[in-house]
């Protein structure tokens, strides 16, 4: 009988088993040494040295809304096609959602997020879906003439590129975060990190990351004689995750290869096929493709007909707008209501060999 093929796979670097223990061992698994050597290295990788590793990617989605001065009674215009982490930050500061709506390409609409603008708007949130950038010019415009902080949530964007940009290094954007949770390209098992545009944010940032302390100011008693201007939260990244992720580093790179390999034999033969529609295709954006999206006719029975193929098939999130604890904040999104029963993502990662990716084509092919 034929294995599963999966949707998500964790990628773990079989070089971990040295370094780890050694920093298990070390006496020291905070925030330390090898937190500093991770933020070097995706620094120099996303070409932004204000890199603020945390705990969680959602960490970062808390600490740019923070940074950006959202607070109760104000709005947030965000998407309500991604994961609840990306809005659940937004109610927990207090503030108010304002849903835009999505384009084809399952990406946030910018002609929307100015239709949503108010006096209130107090920030703009919106997530890359599944590795794919979306409209950064246009939106980065949309902030910049308002006055209103940009919020990139690049959970799934390890290897992402926009034009001549990479995803980290805030040229189109006030903040970025990017997620190393489990089955993301490039794995801590969980953390995640904050790119800044601004030096400022950055220095900022340090502190709130770890209850507004400088750790790096001179100290004579374990820091407890200095006085706190801001607090801050919890979220700093330890040395453990840390390694995990220097270690994990080149083979993430490997497998955002493996991965568009898998992206572009799809490309070329499922726009052949009747019933789907690929929209994610645009020349000046290259997807890191940790998932690969495309609307289907016949939803329903196209699962089915995958599911008894032994591959792994699925919508991976539900549109945030359905949830009760979002109730207050429903409206009409024409284009959300058009592109829910139609989005599927198909396996795609680096464990998708050459024979399984056939097998899926010729399996979709054969028709639903």
């Amino acid at each position: 009988m034929r294995e599963q093929i999966r949707l998500f796979k964790v990628a773990m670097s079989e070089k971990i088993n040295v370094p780890l223990l050694e920093v298990i061992h070390s006496g020291w698994i905070g925030q330390g040494k090898k937190v500093e050597e991770f933020e070097e290295a995706l620094s120099k990788r996303f070409r932004n040295k204000n890199c603020l590793s945390l705990s969680a990617g959602t960490h970062g989605l808390s600490l740019a809304l923070k940074m950006a001065g959202v607070g109760p009674g104000d709005e947030v215009i965000t998407t309500p096609l991604t994961c609840t982490a990306t809005n659940f930050p937004i109610v927990s500061r207090g503030a108010n959602i304002v849903w835009a709506d999505i384009k084809e390409d399952i990406n946030i609409q910018p002609e929307s997020i100015k239709s949503c603008i108010t006096e209130k708007t107090k920030a703009i949130v919106f997530v890359h879906w599944g590795g794919y950038p979306a409209d950064l010019e246009e939106i980065s415009k949309i902030g910049f003439d308002h006055g209103i902080p940009v919020i990139e949530d690049a959970a799934h964007c390890y290897g992402s590129v926009y034009k001549n940009s990479i995803i980290g290094d805030c040229e189109y954007s006030d903040y970025t975060m990017m997620s190393f949770q489990a089955i993301k390209h490039l794995t801590c098992v969980d953390g995640g990190v904050l790119f800044t545009n601004d030096k400022k944010d950055y220095k900022r940032g340090k502190l709130l990351r770890w209850y507004g302390i400088d750790r790096e100011g001179p100290r004579t008693d374990f820091r407890c004689e200095e006085d706190i201007f801001e607090g801050g939260d919890k979220w700093h990244m330890n040395d453990v995750c840390a390694t995990i992720g220097l270690t994990n580093m080149e083979l993430a790179r490997e497998n955002v290869t493996l991965a568009r390999v898998n992206a572009h034999y799809y490309d070329q033969e499922l726009s052949k096929i009747d019933g789907i529609e690929l929209t994610q295709i645009s020349p000046d954006k290259k997807s890191s493709y940790w998932l690969y999206t495309f609307l289907v006719e016949k939803r329903s029975d196209f699962c089915t007909m995958m599911a008894t193929k032994g591959i792994s098939v699925s919508r991976v999130h539900e549109r945030n707008d359905k949830h009760t604890c979002f109730m207050d904040f429903r409206k009409v999104l024409p284009m959300l209501e058009w592109v829910m029963p139609r989005y599927i993502c198909i396996p795609v990662g680096w464990w998708v060999t050459k024979e399984d990716r056939e097998y899926i084509v010729s399996c979709i092919k054969e028709g639903w």
